[in-house]
């Protein structure tokens, strides 16, 4: 059985992997949706916690911090406007299946089903994880796309690693105090009780150590985008 660190790593190369292959085939439209599942994954799989190189954190990080690298590859190839439409394309999809999932929470189900408490414990406190990821999304990726075309007039177009790794480091350093200042302590007393502030801080510590690899590990791959010409466009 793979550890968490390999299937961690795994999981990393397939997303990268995907999302280019998403570029490829669908040009821009590609990286809109992979930015609206990503939101969606990610929201669920934050309903997770695993132990990573002994430290406690929950999942999402890898496929949340792919959005950074769609939205970056939309502002290097197409500019800031599509990679600010890409950001609330990914908001409007997360509050869209927010809404819709209450509501199906809300129907009776039938004697028969042996399902819907598994969708309740997934999607019930989707709410809670929705305006903190929410607002940890709008804040963190504007200033991803902001910083993006900061460092891009900087260096006057060269250093695409630069920018890509400036950007979007802090941008994730934003997002991770956001989300995880609003989830687990504001929104979610009783998690805190649990955990307590050392619990926090792991989970803020390991959650951005790992986003931080993702955007390191996100270079080549953007590079690789730069070269591409997508079949549809």
């Amino acid at each position: 059985m793979l550890g968490n660190e390999v299937l961690w790593f795994i999981l990393m190369v397939a997303s990268f992997i995907g999302i280019t292959l998403a570029y490829r085939f669908f040009g821009r439209t590609g990286l809109y949706v992979w930015i609206g599942m990503a939101i969606i994954l990610a929201n669920i799989q934050v309903a997770k916690m695993i132990e990573f190189f002994g430290l406690l954190t929950a999942m999402g990080n890898i496929i949340y911090g792919s959005t950074f690298l769609a939205t970056d590859i939309l502002a290097e190839k197409y500019g800031k406007r599509e990679a600010r439409r890409g950001v609330f394309v990914g908001f409007f999809v997360l509050i869209a299946v927010t809404v819709i999932m209450q509501i199906t929470l809300a129907f009776t189900p039938a004697p028969e089903d042996t399902l819907d408490p598994a969708l309740q414990q997934i999607f019930g406190f989707m709410p809670d994880v929705t305006v903190a990821s929410l607002t940890a999304y709008l804040i963190s990726q504007l200033h991803d796309v902001w910083a993006f075309h900061f460092w891009k007039q900087r260096t006057k177009g060269r250093f695409l690693w630069l920018r890509n790794n400036a950007s979007t480091m802090v941008s994730q350093l934003i997002d991770n105090a956001t989300f995880t200042l609003l989830f687990f302590v504001i929104f979610n007393p009783q998690i805190f009780a649990e955990i307590g502030w050392n619990g926090v801080w792991e989970i803020f510590i390991t959650s951005y150590i790992m986003k931080f690899i993702v955007a390191v590990f996100d270079t080549p791959f953007i590079y690789l985008a730069t070269r591409i010409e997508p079949e549809d466009d």
